[in-house]
């Protein structure tokens, strides 16, 4: 995933609201934008870290830029961390497109936003002929406390522990399902629950494996121009 014009450095003030942050420019003017992060970003928002952002080319869009990028220090030197999770949707279906992920490919239709569950709608259906169809959800992962170790979540997460019991549902009803887990880290080695910030998640996600829920984590591969999904990483208990 290529970014559509090249990202403006910024320095942060505050993130507040869940959804705004205020940052300085390199001119001096200050500046709100828009936070594409619903979690707690644990050791991302400091103030004084250097971020990156992106313009819309829409003049009409009441915040005109979006925070994209943070550069930190997760334990091996300075960073760029993605905490946009508006991207790691179209950074799977890059990848599957392409074949880059083995457990996700062979299917013929790749169908997106699709109404199953209570009430849900799965981020991607995959379906071909002769096999059966595979529900794919996408998390985003940007959670890093200890140097190398990715965790999910960062926050309490009822609607993901809801979103794997469903995907359990699925399998049960003859399907496969995959749980995918996107790490914008590059410096990522492992995925691990989050299990004291959410232990409901914890267990929802031993249960959904238990019953057949395939889960996959891959980390991303990030500069100021691009993010693509790179690297398997192990997940581990």
């Amino acid at each position: 995933m290529q970014f559509a014009a090249p990202l403006i450095p910024a320095t942060l003030i505050r993130r507040y609201k869940r959804f705004l942050a205020d940052v300085e420019l390199a001119s001096g003017e200050v500046i709100t934008v828009h936070c594409a992060n619903p979690g707690a970003m644990t050791g991302l928002a400091t103030a004084g870290a250097r971020v990156w952002l992106s313009k819309s080319p829409n003049p009409k869009r009441k915040l005109g830029h979006s925070w994209e990028l943070v550069e930190v220090d997760l334990g091996s030197g300075s960073e760029l961390v993605g905490i946009n999770t508006s991207h790691p949707n179209a950074l799977a279906a890059e990848a599957i497109a392409a074949g880059r992920i083995p457990e996700l490919t062979g299917y013929a239709q790749v169908r997106r936003e699709v109404r199953y569950g209570k009430n849900s709608r799965v981020d991607f259906l995959l379906e071909g002929a002769g096999r059966p169809p595979c529900y794919v959800e996408i998390k985003n992962v940007h959670l890093m406390r200890q140097p190398a170790l990715a965790e999910f979540p960062d926050a309490v997460t009822k609607r993901g522990a809801k979103h794997l019991a469903e995907l359990a549902d699925m399998v049960a009803a003859g399907c496969r399902s995959l749980m995918l887990f996107l790490v914008q880290i590059a410096s990522a080695e492992r995925l691990a629950l989050a299990r004291d910030i959410d232990p409901e998640y914890g267990r929802a996600f031993d249960s959904a494996r238990a019953r057949g829920v395939e889960m996959v984590a891959r980390r991303c591969r990030l500069t100021r121009a691009a993010i693509e999904v790179g690297d398997p990483i192990a997940i581990i208990e």
